[in-house]
């Protein structure tokens, strides 16, 4: 069994960073005023000296003393984050080592430690609020009812609500669910809208919401579920990694279209920028989608599945415009 918490496991070891070139009195005083100041107003700079580690707040202060960074990842979000049999990976877990990679520059911490945490869609935001982890780059939508408790970055991903069915099972769109048991997962996005659906056309569906993906997918599998909605790619993850994909297909007119970000708490705009600066420069280079070929138009680990899921002209345009605003 795997277990919830990888990598160097119990408490982080704290980093202990040596004053150099201390300047006396006002002088330095007025260099560490400038520095923060630059930082704030252009989010560019790089807190590379640690005479400045005491000016650190929220997130990067708490990665700088702990010496680490922890990482909300999921299990089985596939293809974004997910577990391939010997460490996570992933579209998403892809971004969040980029944005390790420039906490390590930026605190002047190249041996910064990663340690890495599962969530689920249920326990993701309340082990964020409680410093249980530091960042979530998964599969969580930026809603604006979500702004109210957390903080999103620059959406990285926008896709379409749907739902995956057998083939064989004769339904083409949500109308056809009228009656039947449906699935999704719990304490996500998709969950509401379903339950909306439900009782706005009064369709008398049997809902019930699985812990995570794999064991909402299961009860498709097991004819326990007619249908399991959720966001577009990961029913498609979901499709190309079974064994037999062919009796599976997704289908259904979009409930509504989402963004995934990343997720990190409120009120920290050093870190904000911090993890907007890489995505956008991620997007505007054209190294976003060189990520996403390889990981929805590519064989992916561990078992060399292709999703085929080319880039969306509204993933382009994404691309094109970095931005932080909510869908719905």
């Amino acid at each position: 069994m795997r277990h919830a918490v990888r990598g160097n496991a119990g408490a982080a070891n704290k980093a202990h960073s040596a004053h150099r070139n201390a300047q006396p009195g006002r002088a330095r005083q007025f260099v560490a005023r400038s520095t923060l100041a630059a930082l704030a107003a252009f989010g560019t700079a790089s807190l590379t000296c640690p005479a400045y580690a005491a000016e650190l707040t929220g997130t990067l202060r708490k990665v700088h003393d702990d010496g680490a960074v922890v990482l909300g990842v999921r299990e089985a979000s596939v293809p974004f984050s997910y577990f391939d049999g010997k460490r996570t990976v992933g579209y998403s877990q892809t971004i969040a080592l980029e944005i390790v990679d420039e906490m390590k520059k930026a605190l002047h911490l190249p041996q910064l430690k990663v340690h890495e945490v599962t969530v689920t869609s249920a326990n993701r935001t309340p082990m964020l609020l409680n410093n249980q982890i530091d960042l979530e780059c998964g599969s969580t939508a930026h809603t604006v009812e979500r702004e109210n408790t957390v903080a999103f970055s620059n959406s990285f991903f926008q896709y379409a609500v749907r739902m995956i069915v057998r083939k064989d099972s004769g339904i083409k769109d949500f109308r056809d669910l009228a009656g039947k048991p449906v699935t999704t997962t719990a304490a996500t996005s998709d969950e509401r809208l379903v339950r909306q659906l439900n009782l706005q056309k009064h369709l008398n569906m049997r809902i019930t919401s699985a812990r995570d993906h794999a064991e909402a997918f299961a009860a498709v599998k097991d004819n326990r579920a007619v249908a399991f909605v959720m966001d577009e790619p990961i029913l498609y993850g979901f499709k190309a990694t079974d064994p037999h994909p062919e009796d599976f297909v997704v289908t259904g007119t979009p409930l509504g279209y989402e963004v995934y970000a990343c997720m990190f708490r409120k009120g920290d705009e050093p870190f904000r920028q911090l993890v907007n600066r890489v995505i956008a420069r991620g997007q505007l280079s054209g190294e976003a989608a060189h990520l996403y070929k390889q990981w929805f138009t590519q064989p992916i680990p561990p078992q060399g599945i292709n999703l085929n899921f080319p880039l969306s002209e509204e993933n382009r345009a994404l691309f094109a415009n970095p931005n932080d605003r909510a869908l719905d």
